[in-house]
């Protein structure tokens, strides 16, 4: 009688063999597809999107950056912030030391007084106004100031506008020294400075002795008014 047990315990060997081939064949086919090596979550998600540069808009004059996507403030608005441009495009109505000229006017002598108009021409292109009272001081060739300010004459001081080319005039009066008794000096110059304002125009003063002391040596300005002269 043949012996049929070897042939099946063969058959069952090989088929085991078959059966373990295609489960590791098919655990490495899992491993191969996964390619490279997995990135950490936090990684992909920082890489997912292009990076989208700095998170504000620079501009090259004095406005707001602002963040993509919204809208700067309207000017005029609460949010627009008035720079120096602004600033200096307000008018500014008042005459200003550069564009005035000045020039003492003859004197005019009376009752013991002396008096001299002191004319402030607009010289600009612009029209502008002038209101008060300007300032004075005589002034040796050294710049060294000769005699007290001068005191303001009562009077009812207005706003005078000058046209480019247009005039207005202050009085400067004071005793003359040989009635007066008053100390006097020579000035080389007279130094006016247009009402409101700080710098002062070198006038050449060629009209003789002034006072600079003693009881009677004031010296007295008007307010300007309109014109040349009296």
């Amino acid at each position: 009688m043949a012996n049929t047990s070897r042939p099946v315990h063969r058959t069952a060997l090989l088929a085991t063999g078959l059966a373990v081939l295609g489960l590791l064949s098919a655990c490495g086919g899992e491993s191969g597809t996964s390619g490279a090596p997995r990135t950490p979550d936090s990684a992909r998600a920082s890489g997912a999107a292009p990076d989208a540069g700095p998170s504000t808009v620079t501009g090259t004059g004095t406005g707001t950056a602002t963040q993509p996507g919204t809208t700067a403030p309207a000017a005029g608005t609460p949010g627009d912030a008035a720079g120096p441009a602004s600033a200096s495009a307000r008018p500014d109505g008042r005459c200003h030391t550069g564009e005035l000229r000045v020039a003492v006017g003859r004197v005019d002598p009376g009752a013991g007084q002396r008096n001299f108009p002191l004319v402030l021409t607009n010289t600009s292109g612009r029209t502008c106004t002038v209101y008060g009272y300007p300032g004075a001081a005589f002034v040796d060739a050294s710049g060294r100031q000769l005699g007290p300010d001068p005191e303001r004459a009562p009077g009812s001081p207005q706003t005078l506008t000058l046209t480019p080319g247009g005039s207005a005039w202050a009085g400067l009066s004071f005793s003359s020294p040989e009635i007066s008794g008053a100390r006097t000096a020579t000035p080389a110059a007279l130094l006016v400075t247009p009402p409101d304002e700080r710098q002062s125009i070198k006038v050449r003063w060629t009209a003789g002795e002034v006072p600079v002391g003693g009881n009677a040596s004031s010296v007295s300005v008007t307010a300007v008014e309109p014109g040349t002269g009296p």
